[in-house]
């Protein structure tokens, strides 16, 4: 099976614009982020719609496409990069470009739920380890069937634990955080990206809805690593510090 992974990258971020190219132990984040997935899968490129961003990654020897300025999701940014790139792959992954601490065992753990035919695309699920990150809107909790295919992603904390004090949600059930790593079958992608938004998907602000609601099906593999995503300068500072200290270790 053949793998390519593709990381939108945007200068324009509302919270943190130019965050592709803030520097993180001397090398720009959309480096960082590049050297790890490059260290598993072979074909990597980056989709941008900006020219800074397209000569630093020149510049650093990888691989980059100029996308369009008018994408509102990273997905359909990718979809437009890889009919770009004009080869085909089996599988696409897309790697978030603010994800610098992404590991090679995770990218593997979406990789292999691709070994079960059945499965249209992939995602990443870890448990919750504190209750006010299960009741943090801003960290997506996903419910699972038993073949751990999603059913349902949400802000709100699913399930409700009837009976229970709310403080021994996370010993009474296996809640699962969403880390938004996703693979797609090739053929997979092109269809989600003619989809028209969904209710769902805007009654939550979460895309993968929109896919669960057209019927496509979600495998959702596990991890126990946490990863730092950088939205704001204040994560930039905290990534700087674990860098360090890995480094350290290292």
């Amino acid at each position: 099976m053949k793998f390519i992974a593709i990381i939108p990258a945007r200068y324009a971020s509302t919270r943190f614009p130019g965050k592709p190219l803030a520097l993180l132990g001397g090398k720009p984040v959309i480096q960082r982020v590049h050297e790890q997935v490059s260290s598993l899968i072979s074909e990597v490129y980056v989709a941008t719609d900006d020219k800074r961003i397209f000569q630093t990654v020149t510049e650093f020897g990888g691989k980059v496409v100029m996308t369009s300025d008018k994408h509102k999701s990273g997905t359909d940014r990718i979809e437009e990069a890889y009919q770009t790139i004009g080869q085909h792959f089996d599988v696409v992954l897309n790697i978030q470009g603010d994800e610098p601490f992404i590991q090679p065992s995770q990218i593997e753990t979406v990789c292999k739920c691709f070994d079960d035919p059945a499965t249209q695309i992939a995602t990443l699920g870890m448990p919750f380890k504190s209750i006010e990150g299960l009741e943090n809107p801003n960290s997506p909790k996903i419910v699972v069937d038993n073949n751990n295919y999603a059913m349902y992603f949400s802000r709100s904390v699913i399930p409700y634990c009837r009976g229970i004090d709310r403080k021994q949600w996370l010993s009474s059930y296996p809640y699962l955080k969403h880390i938004g790593l996703y693979a797609y079958r090739s053929e997979v992608l092109a269809q989600i990206t003619c989809l028209p938004q969904s209710s769902l998907e805007i009654a939550e602000s979460l895309e993968q809805l929109r896919w669960l609601q057209n019927g496509y099906r979600i495998k959702v593999g596990l991890t126990d690593i946490e990863t730092i995503g950088i939205d704001t300068p204040e994560d930039l500072h905290k990534a700087e510090e674990l860098l360090q200290k890995l480094l350290m270790k290292g």
